[in-house]
């Protein structure tokens, strides 16, 4: 059985496709954004915070992750209706995709904070240093250069899990290729174009955040060397 490959119609959509590509970055990047602030609330929380806010953080962190984001994003989009409460396809994702970065991102925070060493914060504080400057000069060093690497793949990540929305009838790219292969019935020259595109995303983004790393935070990533 011979197949005639004819990528043409696949690539006359590329407009389309690269409108939905930057969709995806949107929804990553803002799920990432408030997934970093609930870890980062997360990881103070179970470094400083009681016993019962510790207990809270972990349970919402055992729970997370470990349940695929696709049923949490279930739940919101079809569960919580039954409640009376009603979200959009978009909105549905993009919490659902908070919620999942931020038990994630709690941990991966909460391992740079443990990695500042108890002597360094007491030499700060022999020396005088406030509680700000201790924070600044300090912690966020050793935060960064424990975190920056784990969280710049934990985005790449996000940017690929984000194709979850097509199936909620959310038209970033994956979506917006079921259309294009819907309609031209040439899936395997649509989907290999769109893999492409998600090759070349993830790369720059890996790219750019490691320039951004090392240039702003003078860190020097492994794979930058």
């Amino acid at each position: 059985m011979s197949y005639d490959f004819d990528f043409s119609s696949a690539l006359e959509h590329l407009p389309y496709l690269l409108e939905g590509a930057g969709f995806t970055l949107l929804i990553a990047f803002s799920a990432f954004a408030i997934g970093s602030v609930i870890g980062v609330f997360g990881a103070l929380g179970k470094a400083y915070g009681g016993p019962g806010q510790r207990r809270l953080i972990d349970g919402y962190v055992t729970f997370v992750t470990n349940t695929p984001a696709l049923v949490q994003v279930f739940f919101l989009f079809y569960g919580l209706p039954a409640i009376g409460v009603m979200l959009s396809p978009l909105t549905a994702v993009m919490f659902g995709l908070a919620l999942n970065s931020g038990a994630y991102l709690t941990e991966i925070i909460r391992g740079g904070i443990a990695a500042v060493r108890r002597q360094e914060l007491e030499a700060a504080s022999a020396l005088g240093l406030s509680r700000a400057q201790t924070v600044r000069h300090v912690m966020l060093p050793h935060v960064l250069q424990t975190v920056y690497g784990p969280l710049t793949n934990f985005f790449v990540m996000l940017v690929l899990g984000s194709s979850m929305a097509a199936l909620f009838g959310v038209e970033e790219l994956t979506g917006r290729a079921l259309n294009v292969s819907t309609a031209n019935l040439r899936t395997i020259e649509t989907f290999s174009v769109v893999a492409l595109m998600y090759v070349l995303m993830t790369v720059v983004a890996s790219l750019a955040l490691a320039a951004v790393g090392r240039y702003v935070f003078k860190l020097r990533l492994k794979w930058l060397a």
